[in-house]
């Protein structure tokens, strides 16, 4: 028999606010509220939307020489990741490609990384068996909640005023409701916002009084796949997985000029290859010219009728007004503004490749 859902310590106060619940690599989550996907997704664009993210798996690193450990597992330069910074990181298999994205913060006297709900069973024991000499403890006593959208800075920062000086990518322990608190300026929406780290007993309190400023109201899974679809995000598992490399997925941005050249980090030697000698398919950005939205796996040709690859996430993007979609495509056929089909029900549906993001993305540099 298969385990019943685990909850969230924001379980009951979901349901309290009329949350819709499903099953969601293996938690019991709210995909929408009586707002709707398109009503939460207009909120977060506009004003804030609290997201329950408690689902993600939350681990403290500490050690000697942690940084340069982590540096064996992943293409990132974490010794030049400064005390209070945050980074976009990722594992890497032997093949160069991407066993799962995370974020790494400097903590300290210890590193904090949050890995997806989803492969945290895969990260936790990676970590403790490749970081030889570090105590790797996946804490389950904290919630984490997102507070994101152009009012974030506002809800959060009236209860916490350091909060309001976090630049995009810095975390600190500030206090909220006299709750010592992880707060980190960085999101999955494309807006402003924050992550925070709450202990278990004080969630429910503390999500209430961001609840209670007139510009933030909850939001489920539904909004937050369309917000990041339409910021250029990947989803792991749709986007990027164990079979694809970095540069494919367009993420050279997240390998430090030191780390490309020198590697020392598993499949370095494909990444290298791959950065040197460009790569036979690539992300982009795909706009479906109909109303019907594209989703995961179906086949993009070229205007001769030939396959040229799959959409891996699509659907439609209330900012933009209409389908969004990303996915691979050969690299002679992604340059934006070329024509392609999308083979939707059998049938060809025009489209063409953009430039990403769909949506401006609103950090706070």
């Amino acid at each position: 028999m298969a385990d019943a859902p685990k909850r969230t310590p924001l379980y009951d106060l979901h349901v309290e606010l009329g949350g819709k619940m499903v099953d969601f690599a293996g938690w019991e989550m709210p995909v929408q509220y009586p707002m709707g996907i398109m009503g939460e997704h207009k909120q977060c664009r506009e004003k804030a939307a609290l997201f329950d993210v408690s689902h993600m798996g939350q681990v403290i690193l500490k050690g000697d020489n942690v940084a340069e450990k982590l540096e064996t597992i992943c293409p990132q330069a974490f010794t030049a990741l400064k005390e209070g910074k945050a980074r976009y990181s990722f594992f890497t298999n032997d093949d160069g490609g991407i066993m799962d994205d995370l974020i790494v913060s400097n903590a300290g006297d210890h590193f904090f990384v949050v890995v997806n709900a989803s492969m945290r069973h895969q990260d936790i024991p990676h970590m403790a068996r490749h970081l030889d000499g570090v105590e790797v403890t996946e804490i389950f006593d904290r919630a984490l909640v997102a507070v994101q959208g152009p009012k974030a800075e506002d809800v959060v920062g009236t209860l916490c005023p350091a909060a309001r000086e976090l630049k995009f990518m810095e975390t600190i322990v500030g206090e909220i409701n006299g709750v010592e608190c992880r707060i980190s300026r960085l999101g999955y929406t494309g807006e402003d916002g924050y992550e925070i780290s709450i202990p278990e007993d004080k969630a429910v309190e503390i999500a209430r009084a961001f609840l209670a400023d007139e510009n933030c109201e909850p939001a489920g899974l539904g909004a937050r796949d369309s917000l990041r679809l339409e910021a250029g995000l990947c989803l792991y598992g749709n986007d990027i997985d164990n079979d694809t490399s970095p540069i494919e997925a367009s993420l050279i941005w997240a390998i430090q000029k030191r780390r490309r050249e020198e590697g020392g980090f598993p499949g370095a030697a494909r990444i290298q290859r791959d950065i040197a000698d460009g790569t036979s398919r690539k992300l982009v950005g795909i706009k479906p010219e109909g109303r019907a939205p594209a989703r995961q796996g179906v086949e993009v040709q070229n205007t001769g009728g030939e396959s040229i690859g799959a959409i891996t996430s699509g659907g439609f993007g209330p900012t933009v007004g209409g389908p969004v979609a990303l996915g691979y495509v050969a690299t002679a056929d992604a340059e934006p503004g070329t024509k392609v089909n999308l083979i939707v029900r059998g049938k060809a549906q025009p489209a063409g490749i953009v430039s990403l993001p769909f949506v401006q993305q609103n950090y706070k540099r």
